[in-house]
């Protein structure tokens, strides 16, 4: 006749309780970096896989007259800044200042991407907020996007005269981003420039 009284569980070993408090201690920690990460000005949590190739080839209507279209390619010949925003978007309005200072330095052409936005929300939102950009292209379904590789808005992408992406910025600008990561950049897009100009052949 069998025991009918229950069989005493077995206590785990002191190794697995160890494993088992370290691992959740471990993921806890990644829980609280992912938290931190995500929230600081600076973050650029997976760096482009565009930095130094050839910019997405696109061709989108201007977000002020969508009978005009403007490609990758008419773009080339000088460096640019493109910025990835949306009327919707609180962190685009949070660097909107910052943007409209650098842009007024008039350094280098700023571009507007305008993402999955009605284009009368945007031009609404300009007129609130000011147009620090030289020309606002849209894009309301946001195809262009995904071969940018853009996850969010805002983002800023540095490309140069020939169409290279030189760099990318994810999150909203900062002045403190604009003096260390972007100006500095950009002089080296510059000099490269010039020295190409420097070894172009002389006309005949």
């Amino acid at each position: 006749m069998s025991d009918p009284r229950p069989t005493p569980s077995r206590p785990l070993p002191p190794v697995a309780i160890v494993i088992g408090v370290l691992f959740f201690f471990g993921l806890l920690g990644l829980m609280v970096y992912g938290v931190m990460k995500s929230g600081a000005p600076d973050r650029d949590v997976l760096p482009s896989a565009l930095i130094g190739k050839p910019a997405p080839a696109f061709q989108l209507p201007v977000l002020h007259d969508p009978t005009i279209t403007v490609s990758s390619v008419e773009l080339r010949g000088a460096p640019y800044v493109l910025n990835v925003w949306g009327s919707w978007c609180a962190a685009c309005r949070e660097e909107h200042p910052v943007l409209t200072r650098f842009a007024e330095t008039k350094r280098v052409r700023v571009i507007g991407y305008n993402w999955k936005d009605e284009p009368a929300d945007a031009l609404r939102w300009l007129e609130q907020l000011g147009n620090p950009f030289v020309l606002v292209l849209s894009d309301v379904e946001g195809r262009t996007a995904i071969d940018w590789g853009v996850t969010a808005a805002p983002e800023t992408f540095l490309v140069d005269a020939s169409g290279v992406v030189r760099w990318k910025y994810s999150g909203a600008l900062s002045q403190r981003v604009i003096d260390t990561q972007l100006i500095p950049e950009l002089d080296k897009v510059e000099r490269a420039n010039a020295d190409a100009q420097h070894h172009l052949p002389a006309a005949p």
